[in-house]
C-alpha cells in the first residue's frame, strides 16, 4: 500500500472518557473529506482503557494505528514519537479534545501546499472564529505566557501553544529529531528551531472552542513552561542544537555514501 498523503497524530493520556468521540469525529472527517490519511494515536502510558479502546477501533479502520510510549513521558514526547513514525507527505498533530475542528486541517494543508514548511493553527489571528471562549483568567494567563514567550524566544507568532500544527515530512524529521523539551513547553522549542533553520512557518487562523476538561494548570504548568523556555535558550547558547545538527549532517552524508556505493 502506498504511503498516505496526510498523517494525523493524536497524543493521548488517560483519555478513555472522550477518545471514542474523538476517533468518531476524526475518522468520519477523513472519510467525508476524502482524505488519503492515516491516524496515529500515541498513548502516553495511560492507566485507563485508552489503549484498548483504540485497539477496538483499529479493527474497523485499517489506517488507524496505536503508538505506545515507554511510560508517561509528556505531550512533547508523544507528539515527537508519533510524527517521527508517521508516513504521510504532510504530518500534523491535534489535541484529543479537538478544540480546533478536524475539518480545519484543510487550512493547514493548504498553507503547506502554498510553500510553508510548517503551518500552525492560531486562536488569536481572528478572534471571531472562537466558538467557545476560555474563562477570563485562562485568557489572561495564556496571553501573558505567549507575550513572554515571544519576547524571550524572538518569535513573531500570536499563538505558539495551539495544539494544531502541520509539517512537511522533511521538516518534521529535522525539527523533531532536534527537540529536547518533552512536556508542555515543546511548542516554543520547535518554532524556535524552525526559525533558526530558516524554515517557512505560516500562522493560520482556525476555529477553536475551549474545552473545560483541559488539563493545563496555568500556575503549575505555566511555571514549568517558563523554566523550559530558559532551558531552550541555554541549549541554544551552549551549542547543543548545533551539535545535534552537525551529528545529523554527518549521518546523512554517511547514508548518502553507502547508497552511492551500493
Amino acid at each position: 500500500m502506498p504511503p498516505p498523503k496526510l498523517s494525523i497524530v493524536i497524543p493521548a493520556y488517560n483519555e478513555s472518557a472522550r477518545i471514542e468521540r474523538t476517533l468518531d469525529r476524526v475518522m468520519s472527517c477523513v472519510q467525508d473529506m476524502g482524505w488519503d490519511a492515516e491516524v496515529l494515536v500515541v498513548d502516553d502510558g495511560s492507566q485507563d482503557g485508552t489503549a484498548s479502546i483504540v485497539e477496538h477501533w483499529m479493527t474497523m479502520y485499517p489506517r488507524l494505528r496505536l503508538v505506545r510510549n515507554p511510560g508517561n513521558r509528556g505531550k512533547g514526547y508523544s507528539v515527537r514519537n508519533g510524527l517521527l513514525q508517521a508516513a504521510g507527505d504532510i504530518v500534523m498533530f491535534t489535541d484529543a479534545d479537538l478544540s480546533a475542528p478536524m475539518e480545519e486541517a484543510e487550512l493547514l494543508v493548504a498553507a503547506i501546499h502554498g510553500g510553508a514548511d510548517i503551518a500552525i493553527g492560531s486562536r488569536w489571528l481572528d478572534k471571531t472564529r472562537q466558538t467557545t471562549h476560555q474563562p477570563i483568567y485562562r485568557r489572561f494567563f495564556g496571553r501573558c505566557f505567549n507575550a513572554v514567550t515571544r519576547m524571550a524566544m524572538g518569535l513573531p507568532f500570536k499563538d505558539t501553544q495551539c495544539g494544531f500544527k502541520a509539517f512537511t515530512k522533511a521538516s518534521a524529521q529535522v525539527i523533531f529529531r532536534l527537540q529536547r523539551i518533552e512536556r508542555w513547553g515543546f511548542d516554543p522549542e520547535i518554532l524556535f528551531l524552525a526559525r533558526k533553520l530558516n524554515m517557512v512557518v505560516q500562522e493560520v487562523p482556525v476555529s477553536w472552542g475551549h474545552d473545560e476538561r483541559s488539563r493545563i494548570s496555568y500556575l503549575k504548568d505555566g511555571m514549568k513552561m517558563l523554566e523550559e523556555i530558559v532551558l531552550i535558550r541555554w541549549n541554544f547558547l551552549t551549542g547543543k542544537y548545533d551539535d545535534a545538527i552537525a551529528k545529523m549532517d554527518v549521518q546523512r552524508h554517511a547514508a548518502a555514501g553507502r547508497s552511492a556505493r551500493s
